[in-house]
């Protein structure tokens, strides 16, 4: 590895002067943007918004990155942990000739740069995070500590990437950032591409001193070593020696890593443990910045974390001071007097698409392949009569995600994110064509543990979700089956990602992503063993709550319906698709083309479980979910049989957001539908999955919304049985067939007396699983008849 001449050092501190100035002028100008007058008030930007302090090593480092990808024409991908790095890769965008590719209004002379700085954290602008926005990112980062995990994510079934993830120490502090450390135990280097960490030190968060910041070298290097790096240490001194150090740092980090690589993809093994490379780069905050203002250090401390110099507006010292730093960075020398960077400047950047910010990778991927699909009706259960047959729901979905691996060999495009649960939720059919991916040591008794393995699993739902969207953002597919009560561990994570889709959705030029698909199951209904802990059905709210054209909603209520909402669901682009079903033996409803059906439509009468024939009801009896629709069914079927005067009509929700009117959801049910389906004024009970609210939300709009009576989970639960769970949350089939007679307007014989004997049931039941441990057994072995 020779060290840099004069004239790459030469070049490369220009390059590196020219990257400082756009940054910091981004923050701070709304005019002169080349400085040819002198410095006033009226150049400044009303509101100063921004953060300088990382902004120059995060410049420093994707300098040294670009003479990387030219001496050895690597594929990489550029990850910007810090949160508020925009600046500093804006500015590279720029100066690469990428973002006036992508944005032509804005152009590399004066007037493009000009308008490049006003449009920076302004109204009408753009955010002052590497938002969708930013060509080459995939990354937000305005959320700390998913950037390792992203960057193994895109690198997965990526032999030929190596992402470049630049870690914040601020960054570093967060739970899942420190989990993430854990990547080398997953990703193969014989069919993997490779992430390259860089841990920016840097000192300081907003005014507090960092964790690793602190710590001396021999530390980090221990801690370090234990989770399988061999550190390469960088620290900011002189110009000259410092850019050598990073050179040599990055040739060397980069001699490693294709060496593993070697011997990997060469079939070569070894008992010895691999240590990949890391490069930790001590730099001051803020560097290159002011060094003190009024007695108070600047440069170096949190003082420069954010606008180092917040009152230019108001103090004409500050604005001297401002004028000084913007020229230390000599602009003239890197820009013609039109304001284009210079050519010698310009051809430091690699070339097409080799330009981190260019890179295909960061846009859905080189070349999005859609998924190989086996046609799901050949898993279909045999359904002859409703209510009867009795299957696992999640493992017949186990069956087509087995036949979509085997399909996708060739493609490597396919991966299952898991928790530690595949077999927990009937998913383990896949194993019989693949395994756990592992690459730490394996011993006799492992199960279904390999170095080629397509699930991923890690017992932290942050790393199944980064992982993911990693994996998506670069154009491939996947899901993420969770037990529902944990997947809100991830809700921020989710909001992040579905704000990006959205964000995306407004960019002309990003291209349509594979969807977000979660498969939630153990679900809060049938957690007999776990109890109130793993009770909580809030994740539907959260997604809910997000935009409408990148939201979907499916509450499966028997395999078939889950097989064709899957099946949907891993065919679509562009949206988070969450899908709650159980794993339990149940019973189910509708043959597969039934199923089909109902599944496109979102919902329908189910007229097998009427008695309405068609006529107008005297209450309809409403269900999105699989337990909420056994209860609903059975509570048809109780009132059938005791009240068979009584006109029921069964509706089953499958699609939630088919509740919502047309002009809020784009799967909102038609009107004429709706009133098919729920009438304009009969009262509706409706057992619902999850919260109630959220339904009273969704049909607000409707007719006569408040005749919706809602039973759900009420945060009531405990260890018990699965019918005890319903009871407790007054969502059982007798809470609701009361619920039914007490809500119909015409009178009834016998109404009384037929409350009188469900509640003495509900009673009974109480008596019965404290005495005997179990649900009754005209509960737990109750199927459907028309009898």
């Amino acid at each position: 590895m020779a060290t840099l001449t004069n004239e790459q050092l030469h070049d490369i501190q220009a390059y590196w002067e020219a990257s400082n100035y756009l940054a910091a002028a981004q923050i701070y100008l709304q005019d002169n943007p080349l400085l040819k007058d002198p410095l006033l008030t009226d150049h400044i930007k009303p509101r100063l918004l921004g953060h300088w302090g990382t902004s120059p090593g995060l410049n420093f480092i994707y300098v040294h990155l670009n003479r990387l990808i030219r001496s050895s024409d690597a594929d990489i991908l550029f990850i910007c942990g810090p949160g508020h790095g925009a600046p500093a890769v804006l500015a590279q965008t720029w100066l690469e000739g990428t973002y006036t590719e992508t944005y032509p209004d804005i152009t590399q002379d004066e007037k493009g740069m000009r308008q490049f700085f006003r449009q920076f954290s302004t109204p009408g602008g753009i955010p002052s995070h590497v938002s969708a926005h930013t060509p080459g990112s995939i990354h937000e980062g305005g959320e700390l500590g998913y950037s390792l995990a992203h960057a193994a994510g895109a690198v997965m079934d990526n032999p030929h990437l190596i992402a470049a993830c630049v870690v914040g120490d601020g960054e570093a502090e967060t739970g899942p950032l420190a989990g993430s450390w854990k990547l080398n135990c997953f990703l193969n280097p014989a069919r993997d591409g490779a992430v390259l960490p860089i841990l920016h030190l840097n000192g300081y968060k907003i005014s507090g001193p960092t964790v690793m910041g602190r710590m001396p070298d021999d530390a980090l290097a221990t801690l370090f070593n234990g989770y399988g790096y061999s550190p390469l240490f960088v620290r900011a001194a002189d110009t000259i020696s410092t850019h050598q150090e990073m050179a040599m740092a990055l040739d060397t980090a980069y001699e490693q890593i294709r060496e593993i690589q070697l011997y990997a993809r060469e079939g070569k093994k070894t008992d010895e443990r691999t240590l990949w490379p890391l490069i930790i780069l001590r730099s001051p905050k803020g560097w290159t910045g002011p060094v003190m203002w009024k007695g108070k250090p600047v440069e170096g401390t949190f003082r420069s974390h954010q606008v180092p110099l917040p009152d230019v507006r108001e103090d004409q010292d500050q604005l001297a001071l401002l004028e000084q730093w913007l020229r230390s960075y000599t602009p003239a020398k890197h820009f013609t007097e039109n304001g284009a960077p210079l050519a010698a400047l310009t051809a430091l950047a690699p070339a097409g698409d080799k330009r981190m910010s260019a890179t295909p990778y960061a846009n859905g991927g080189k070349d999005i392949q859609a998924l190989v699909m086996p046609d799901f009706k050949n898993y279909a259960v045999a359904v002859d009569t409703p209510g009867v047959t009795i299957a696992e729901s999640t493992r017949e979905l186990g069956k087509m995600l087995r036949d979509i691996f085997e399909l996708n060999e060739r493609q490597q495009n396919f991966r299952l994110f898991c928790p530690d649960e595949t077999t927990s939720n009937r998913l383990n059919a896949v194993f019989e064509v693949t395994k756990r991916c592992f690459m730490e040591h394996l011993i006799d008794i492992d199960d279904h543990l390999s170095p080629d393995g397509r699930v991923m699993e890690v017992l932290s739902e942050h790393l199944c979700q980064g992982w993911l969207e990693g994996y998506l953002l670069t154009g491939r597919h996947g899901v993420f089956p969770c037990y529902e009560a944990f997947i809100t561990i991830i809700d921020s994570m989710f909001n992040q990602h579905a704000k990006w889709l959205k964000t995306c959705r407004e960019i002309p030029w990003r291209k349509d992503l594979p969807s977000l698909n979660y498969l939630l199951t153990s679900h809060s209904w049938r957690q007999d063993h776990n109890g109130y802990s793993h009770q909580g059905p809030g994740f539907i709210d959260t997604v809910a709550n997000k935009k409408s054209n990148v939201i979907r909603i499916y509450l499966p209520p028997d395999a078939n319906c889950l097989l064709s909402v899957m099946d949907h669901c891993l065919k679509s682009r562009n949206y988070v698709n969450l899908v709650v079903a159980g794993k339990q033996p149940a019973l189910q409803w509708l043959s597969v083309d039934d199923a089909a059906r109902h599944c496109a439509q979102g919902a329908s009468v189910w007229e097998w479980a009427s008695n309405d024939n068609g006529q107008q009801p005297d209450v309809v009896l409403a269900c999105a979910g699989d337990v909420p629709t056994l209860e609903i069914i059975a509570a048809a079927w109780l009132l059938r049989k005791h009240l068979p005067d009584l006109k029921v009509r069964v509706v089953n929700v499958v699609d939630l957001m088919s509740l919502s009117p047309k002009d809020y959801h784009p799967h909102g049910l038609e009107s004429t539908l709706f009133t098919s389906l729920f009438t304009d004024d009969v009262p509706v009970v409706f057992a619902f999955h999850g919260y109630v609210r959220i339904v009273h939300d969704l049909v607000h709009g409707r007719p006569h919304p408040a005749r919706f009576h809602l039973r759900g989970f009420m945060e009531e639960g405990t260890t018990t049985t699965p019918f005890d769970m319903v009871v407790l949350n007054k969502m059982s089939r007798f809470h609701l067939a009361i619920a039914a007679i007490q809500r119909t307007e015409r009178p009834l014989e016998k109404a009384e007396e037929v409350i009188g004997y469900f509640e003495d049931k509900l009673s009974m039941h109480n008596i019965y699983i404290r005495e005997c441990l179990e649900d009754m057994p005209d509960i737990s072995n109750w199927k459907w008849s028309d009898e």
